[in-house]
């Protein structure tokens, strides 16, 4: 389930990260790209463009830890809920079973008795399940907006600072320089305003 969450999150912030262009002037000129690859350089030589890893980002970001640990939470208790059910259901559906085998129903009316609760008790597992897991899936849904909300803003306030003219997601190219990863300083930022919020 942590998995899941993580690389659902990371998806969502592949697209809106991977889609947005931060210019540090406003202006519609590109620059060109250097034409020498740089292996190791200072902040003089590199192209005005960084990246962040965002698989790396939210496996360390602590709201997106916080939230990932909710969600697991939720699971289990989802979990556990429809085991309950489970539990309960079939333990009624055996008793049923064995009283038609024995021969214990003393009539039809007493058999279909039984078939109603069964039925009732299906249907209300069915329907608690189901709420469950909606708010689940709104929970998750509302925990990967707040993340991904969370990264774009600091990452307009971080590049008002440094102003690059675009800041990608390293999962939008098959390679960059390694000079120009960002996700450190990034994953610094957002945790000392998430603790701050938090105090």
């Amino acid at each position: 389930m942590k998995k899941i969450f993580y690389s659902v999150l990371s998806l969502a912030m592949a697209l809106a990260v991977g889609n947005t262009m931060v210019s540090c002037n406003g202006s519609k000129e590109e620059k060109a790209a250097p034409a020498k690859k740089v292996a190791v350089a200072d902040s003089v030589t590199l192209p005005n463009y960084r990246y962040v890893d965002m698989d790396t980002l939210l496996t360390r970001y602590i709201l997106a830890k916080d939230y990932n640990e909710e969600m697991l939470r939720m699971q289990t208790n989802l979990e556990s809920e429809t085991k309950r059910h489970q539990t309960s259901l079939q333990s009624l559906a055996t008793q049923i079973q064995n009283k038609v085998q024995n021969n214990s129903y003393l009539s039809q009316e007493s058999f279909d008795t039984d078939q109603q609760k069964l039925a009732s008790m299906q249907s209300n597992a069915e329907r608690s399940v189901g709420m469950m897991q909606q708010k689940y899936a709104e929970a998750a849904a509302k925990a990967q907006q707040a993340v991904s909300d969370s990264v774009m803003a600091f990452i307009e306030e971080y590049n008002k600072k440094h102003g690059y003219d675009a800041i990608f997601n390293k999962a939008a190219a098959l390679h960059f320089n390694p000079a120009l990863d960002i996700t450190d300083e990034v994953v610094e930022g957002l945790n000392a305003r998430y603790n701050k919020v938090k105090k």
